[in-house]
């Protein structure tokens, strides 16, 4: 009976607890706006997508990387004509969750176990 009753009670507890959307498919492609923060000055990055590639716009340069996806809300990136050692390190990306029109994101360097997120707007399909 204590065993059905410790059953229940874990049951009712998960059942509380909402999974965060995640229609990753929905972001594969178009194009993106990425905003964030350096040193207190707001940043804009926006960036194109296929199913391959990434380009990136970033205070009149574009960078181009590949993209290499895992699954539907993972992604490994990485520069095709790198200009340093850093840059030739490959990030590995996670869609943690997905609204309408942005998603969170995870990302960092393959290999290494710090990770930071940020979120994504689609502007385009």
């Amino acid at each position: 009976m204590k065993k059905t009753t410790s059953l229940l009670a874990l049951l009712l507890l998960c059942s509380c607890f909402e999974t965060p959307e995640r229609k990753c498919k929905d972001f594969k492609t178009g194009k993106f706006q990425f905003d964030y923060e350096v040193d207190g000055v707001k940043k804009t990055t926006t960036f194109i997508r296929t199913e391959n590639q990434e380009i990136d716009f970033y205070e009149g340069k574009s960078d181009t990387s590949s993209i290499k996806w895992i699954n539907d809300c993972e992604y490994v990136i990485q520069k095709i004509n790198p200009k340093n050692m850093q840059e030739k390190k490959a990030i590995s990306m996670k869609i943690l969750s997905t609204t309408k029109d942005s998603y969170t994101f995870e990302f960092g360097i393959v290999g290494s176990p710090e990770k930071q997120t940020g979120t994504v707007k689609k502007i385009l399909d």
